[in-house]
């Protein structure tokens, strides 16, 4: 792709927004100290990621009827601010109903982000790259995420307040906000503007009915992973919550090292096979996390997870939209609306944690792998 066709300048303040998506990973993170904190048990513990990923539920298909009508960019922007936002509200007032509300503000910005960021770099790529160059900016987001557990723990050894994470996260969004709102993109608009009968019988189509549910089912995987790396380690091998968080970092790091690898790989090889391999390596990757037997094999099934999972998201993305980009809008927002199964997927392990200990918590996760691994029949011609 020549720089005609990718102009730096439009491509990098679009893939900074998903470094500030990448922000809300701090809720694995965050869940850990907010247990130990404020006394929870693990299902109250759990409500804080579904305090942010349940918006994606409610919002999602608004928010693409809405971007129909003023633009992706500027819905991109709005996101970004409720992001900056409600990072400050831990240092107004702290408790655990404020801590909530952060949460909730963190996640409508996220919402916001996830259903105008796609498309809207959708708008600076070709349909060839765009498999690729999402990637790319999976790969963004997943150095954001990987960055946070190591920056909480920089901040608590320096500070001794892990909260002050949410202070340099809303600097970073304001300055990523204030760069994209000074970058002017071109955005093409669709010939209709479409309603919320128009998003919902795309589900009629049973190729997106189904990639909306894969989206669920993969975000579950991701959150769940992230939100439940920390009890695993505490609760199995009595690591303290500082060392076990390095635990999500280890994770994260698999997924940079991934999309990474995923951003290349796509440019030579087939997008479908790549999904099926995906797939069914996750299946594995979560069979050698049930039956580990040390702390060494527990951490690098850890690391087998998150190379197989990486790419599963902007691949089933990436085919989906492709396949009827003239509805990109409404797919995403239907797609952005299945990111609640960051919180359906959590609350369940949180039930099953409390009920059958730890060790069966990632049946859930891996269920969900067995059914993703069957994705790719959906494109196969």
């Amino acid at each position: 792709m020549s720089s005609q066709t990718l102009p730096y300048g439009k491509i990098v303040p679009v893939l900074l927004s998903f470094v500030v998506m990448g922000f809300v990973d701090i809720v694995g993170v965050s869940t850990g100290y907010a247990q130990k904190e404020f006394d929870l048990s693990p299902e109250m513990a759990q409500l804080i990621p579904s305090m942010v990923f349940v918006w994606f539920f409610v919002l999602s298909v608004p928010i693409s009827i809405l971007q129909n009508r003023v633009g992706k960019r500027k819905v991109l922007l709005a996101g970004i601010g409720a992001t900056a936002i409600g990072m400050a509200i831990p240092f107004v007032s702290f408790s655990y109903g404020v801590f909530l509300c952060s949460f909730v503000l963190l996640g409508i910005g996220n919402t916001l982000i996830q259903v105008s960021s796609n498309p809207l770099l959708r708008e600076v790529v070709t349909a060839e790259k765009y498999p690729s160059i999402l990637s790319v900016s999976q790969f963004m987001k997943a150095i954001s995420s990987l960055l946070g557990p190591v920056l909480v723990a920089i901040l608590v050894a320096r500070t001794g307040n892990w909260k002050n994470v949410f202070l340099v996260y809303g600097v970073v969004a304001i300055c990523a906000g204030a760069w994209l709102a000074r970058t002017p993109i071109k955005e093409t608009h669709e010939q209709a503007s479409a309603g919320f009968k128009d998003c919902f019988r795309l589900l009629k189509d049973p190729v997106i009915a189904f990639m909306v549910f894969a989206i669920f089912l993969t975000v579950g995987i991701d959150v769940g992973m992230n939100t439940n790396i920390q009890g695993l380690l505490v609760s199995k091998y009595e690591l303290t919550l500082e060392d076990a968080s390095l635990g999500i970092s280890l994770y994260f790091f698999s997924l940079l090292v991934s999309r990474l690898l995923g951003a290349v790989i796509l440019g030579k090889m087939s997008h479908i096979k790549f999904l099926k391999w995906s797939g069914w390596l996750t299946v594995v990757a979560f069979v050698c996390l049930m039956v580990s037997p040390s702390l060494e094999t527990t951490l690098a099934s850890i690391i087998l997870v998150g190379l197989a999972s990486a790419n599963l998201f902007p691949l089933i993305f990436a085919l989906t939209i492709n396949r009827t980009p003239e509805r990109s809008n409404e797919i995403s927002g239907l797609m952005t609306m299945a990111i609640v199964g960051g919180a359906v997927v959590p609350f369940i392990m949180g039930l099953i944690q409390k009920s059958a200990g730890v060790d069966l918590v990632f049946l859930v996760p891996a269920m969900a792998a067995v059914v993703l691994s069957f994705s790719y029949r959906k494109f196969v011609k």
